[in-house]
């Protein structure tokens, strides 16, 4: 039997046909819709169950924190929507054996963590109470609606010289306009559901762009970025993600590969090799892993003896 969201999601271009004031509501809630929850995979379950457990209390609701190794240096890991913390497992154990300390979380009403509700303030208020009692961050990470805090975060008060961006976006109008292209919503229907979007945090367009567009307000000075995206991702396109490149231009290098998708691609052999030698030796390890000619806008990072998929 389809499950409730499902359904609501089917439903909605009809309803769009009579009221789109009344569909872009019904988008609204769906867009915030954060179940089911993500189980644990068998083979992330070992490194899920070898963390250091913790909790945080975020606007109201009690989220777990994790912290694996304790090395010199600290990496913070931001999983995305519907998502959790374990199938950072790969990555984990890569960045613990180079002595990184590794912290994370899963936000509210995610994974194992409390709560009905979330949105980007849980992820930004998890990160600043962590920063506070396990910064400073070498390296803050993100994968998917994660990249867009991870960047949000680097540019509101979390000092970091990282930051790497997985599957993600620059700003909120790439996955709203995805989620639209994803239900087949009319330019009425999208229009209503941005601005219940922007009312929810009570911010117009111009606020909401200074404030999530890393685009149009890249990095502080000084602040080195790895983009990861997959030429195939049908949850969440590139375009965004070639913008955010173009955007820092010598400080960005970008990685983008072939038949990896949305999900596969975080714990992939070349995402893996890219960020290790990004956290470990910056653009120039990097760079020695080897170069393909992107296009007009990229520069292709891809390992040396992977093959990528494609």
């Amino acid at each position: 039997m389809p499950s409730a969201p499902l359904l609501l999601a089917r439903s909605i271009p009809s309803i769009a046909r009579v009221s789109p004031t009344l569909a872009g509501d019904l988008a609204y809630r769906l867009f915030f819709t954060t179940s089911p929850r993500m189980p644990v995979r068998t083979a992330d379950a070992p490194t899920h169950a070898d963390a250091r457990r913790g909790s945080l209390r975020v606007r109201g609701a009690e989220i777990t924190t994790y912290v694996w190794g304790a090395g010199p240096r600290t990496a913070l890991l931001l999983h995305g929507w519907r998502g959790r913390t374990s199938p950072f497992a790969p990555l984990v154990r890569e960045l613990v054996a180079e002595r990184f300390r590794v912290v994370s979380f899963d936000a509210p009403a995610h994974g194992s963590s409390r709560g009905r509700r979330t949105d980007i303030r849980d992820w930004v208020d998890a990160a600043e109470q962590l920063h506070a009692t396990h910064g400073p961050f070498d390296l803050i990470l993100g994968h998917s609606f994660g990249a867009l805090a991870a960047l949000t975060i680097a540019r509101a008060g979390v000092p970091t010289p990282a930051v790497v961006t997985i599957a993600g976006a620059a700003s909120p109008d790439a996955f709203l306009a995805q989620f639209a292209r994803d239900l087949d919503l009319d330019d009425r229907t999208a229009a209503r559901l941005a601005e219940r979007f922007r009312r929810r945090r009570d911010l117009d367009e111009t606020t909401v762009s200074a404030r999530y567009d890393a685009v149009a307000h890249p990095l502080p000075e000084g602040t080195r970025l790895l983009v990861v995206h997959d030429r195939d991702d049908r949850r969440m396109p590139d375009d965004s993600s070639l913008l955010l490149h173009a955007a820092h231009g010598a400080r960005s290098r970008l990685l983008r590969t072939d038949g990896l998708g949305h999900a596969r691609i975080l714990s992939a052999d070349p995402t893996l090799d890219a960020v290790v030698a990004f956290a470990t030796g910056g653009f120039d390890a990097v760079d020695g892993l080897g170069t393909t000619a992107g296009d007009e806008t990229s520069t292709a990072t891809r390992p040396r003896g992977v093959r990528v998929p494609g």
